[in-house]
């Protein structure tokens, strides 16, 4: 189980607002790091999704201290992370919270090419920079049917795995 993960953002405040509206918790303060702020859900499992600068780095420091935090001068356009995060909300009421801030909020099925989807997600993009996929209570029975039965098998089939890149990676330019 993942508890907590940390994110980068333009304005993390209200990036860890709308995640904790989003969870149906609260934002804090991180404190280790300045200007950084955390979205906690409250539940048992102490979920939480920690919302650095987006010019913060975790480092190794050379004293083989513990991480601390650097920058980044460069930071990308869009970083290639996300997390799966389940909620209480319907995909309709996730959705808009994505068309309120102005940010690319759609339900998508995963899965292959001319295939049914193996389960469904809401893309949220937050600053239309970081995508986590929201999924709702059905949603997330949903992706654990599939991760419980034997759907993975497809996982290693040379056949399924060129129709889901097909889906999945960018066309050359």
């Amino acid at each position: 189980m993942i508890h907590h993960v940390s994110i980068p953002a333009r304005e993390p405040r209200h990036v860890a607002e709308v995640l904790a509206e989003l969870m149906g918790g609260a934002c804090h303060p991180f404190g280790p790091l300045a200007g950084a702020f955390m979205a906690t859900s409250g539940d048992a499992h102490g979920t939480m999704i920690e919302v650095y600068p987006e010019r913060a780095t975790l480092d190794i420091p050379a004293s083989g201290d513990q991480v601390v935090f650097g920058e980044n001068t460069a930071p990308p356009e869009t970083w290639p992370f996300h997390v799966l995060l389940s909620v209480s909300m319907e995909p309709e009421a996730i959705e808009r919270i994505g068309a309120r801030e102005g940010w690319r909020a759609k339900t998508f099925g995963r899965g292959m090419e001319g295939r049914e989807p193996f389960f469904h997600v809401v893309e949220f993009w937050i600053e239309n920079r970081v995508m986590i996929e929201v999924v709702s209570p059905a949603m997330a029975r949903e992706y654990e049917d599939f991760m419980k039965n034997a759907l993975l098998t497809q996982m290693n089939d040379p056949e399924s795995l060129r129709r889901m890149q097909a889906t999945h990676t960018k066309a050359p330019a």
